[in-house]
């Protein structure tokens, strides 16, 4: 199949949407298809060579607390309608589909060819929603007309299905994240200067404050206080608020909290590697975890807030520990026990690496492509098939 992953994110800058994309890209190409990145794009993106199709400049637009990098040019058409007649895809799957402008705007055009939709987002976090705001006339009339063009729809996760549903009813096939298996492996070697004997709580996501860090260091002057010999280890992007929360760090006295910065995707592994413990203490609007699912495949265990993303992925008590949000009593309270029993790490360890197993990449690409072949075998695509015929023999016949 000739298949388009059209991406809203910049793809130059790494992201959760920008790499779930990529993954998927690998896996089908390695499977055989003839796979193109369609995404806005900072700078080049050598790896993909002429597997990426650039279209529009991405700029940074304050969303939900969080920033997106997208396009937001009104003058994408002219492109979009170029690639697509030169190209001829059979699949364009459209990751946040109403995200303006590049998604929204390849779903107008997109006549020929099976539309699909993943919905990776929730609550306000989908700026796709908010941004075009949908309850007035005019945003509700777009709306109509473009989820009319969607074909198939796919969630991240059972949140990020209820939030889109508000918008878009309708049936959605649930499919996770995945985790690359190779890349996150127990196999890696650690960061050496944290090898020191010290029990090293990671902390790894973007300095906003949803993602609870905050709490985290309020929760780690009581763990600091119960098991001295630690250390905290912050990894993530972000300027201002990293100011900020090491003024809180001075201010309390405390030791060994150690922000890091930005971590490229090939050290990320080590620095999971070099924990005892990962804790991810967000808030909320948070669809899924990716970052547990990669503690759990390098065999460490998890605390992370209970909220609905993270309890799609954790099972508290076997895999990880889950906390109410802002708890910073029990957040520490889980830490601590945690920190003070090598066994129970171990143990929880163990079963995560199980567990992340369920979301290899491979699996989980096998998966949106079989989704693709049951949305081609329904009207009206199947009238396409001849009985005894393929997908694969009829679009060929399509000349596609």
């Amino acid at each position: 199949m000739k298949i388009a992953l059209v991406s809203p994110y910049d793809f130059a800058y790494p992201g959760g949407v920008v790499n779930h994309i990529s993954a998927l890209e690998h896996h089908f190409t390695k499977m055989g298809h003839q796979v193109k990145v369609i995404a806005p794009a900072s700078k080049a993106v050598p790896s993909f060579g002429d597997r990426f199709i650039p279209i529009g400049k991405p700029r940074p637009v304050p969303a939900s607390g969080s920033i997106a990098r997208i396009t937001i040019s009104l003058r994408l058409a002219s492109k979009i309608k170029e690639v697509l007649a030169q190209e001829k895809f059979d699949i364009i799957h459209l990751h946040e589909p109403f995200m303006p402008m590049l998604c929204s705007a390849v779903l107008r055009f997109s006549d020929n060819a099976v539309n699909i939709g993943t919905f990776h987002a929730c609550h306000g976090t989908f700026l796709g929603m908010s941004g075009y705001n949908f309850g007035r006339p005019i945003g509700r009339m777009m709306l109509n007309r473009r989820r009319r063009k969607l074909n198939g729809k796919i969630a991240v996760s059972k949140p990020a299905m209820d939030f889109a549903r508000k918008y878009i009813p309708g049936y959605y096939n649930i499919i996770p994240n995945g985790v690359d298996l190779e890349h996150f492996s127990p196999d890696v070697s650690p960061i050496e200067r944290f090898c020191d004997g010290k029990i090293n709580i990671l902390f790894v996501g973007r300095l906003e404050k949803r993602k609870g860090l905050p709490h985290l260091l309020k929760a780690y002057q009581r763990v600091k206080q119960e098991v001295s010999n630690c250390r905290l280890i912050v990894v993530g992007p972000g300027t201002r608020l990293r100011k900020k929360y090491e003024r809180q760090v001075r201010r309390s006295g405390l030791e060994d909290a150690v922000f890091v910065g930005y971590v490229s995707y090939n050290e990320l592994p080590r620095y999971y590697k070099t924990a005892q413990v990962f804790c991810s203490p967000a808030t909320g609007r948070e669809s899924f975890g990716i970052v547990l699912l990669e503690a759990m495949a390098v065999g460490k265990p998890v605390v992370a807030s209970n909220i609905e993303g993270y309890a799609s992925v954790i099972t508290h008590g076997v895999d990880g520990l889950l906390v109410p949000p802002k708890d910073e009593e029990m957040l520490a309270q889980a830490l601590i026990s945690l920190m003070t029993d090598e066994s129970y790490r171990q143990q929880m360890g163990a079963r995560g690496i199980l567990k992340a197993k369920e979301y290899s990449w491979e699996h989980i690409a096998q998966r949106v492509l079989s989704y693709y072949a049951r949305v081609l075998s329904e009207p009206p695509w199947n009238k396409r098939f001849p009985e005894g015929e393929t997908i694969s023999s009829v679009l060929a016949k399509d000349g596609r």
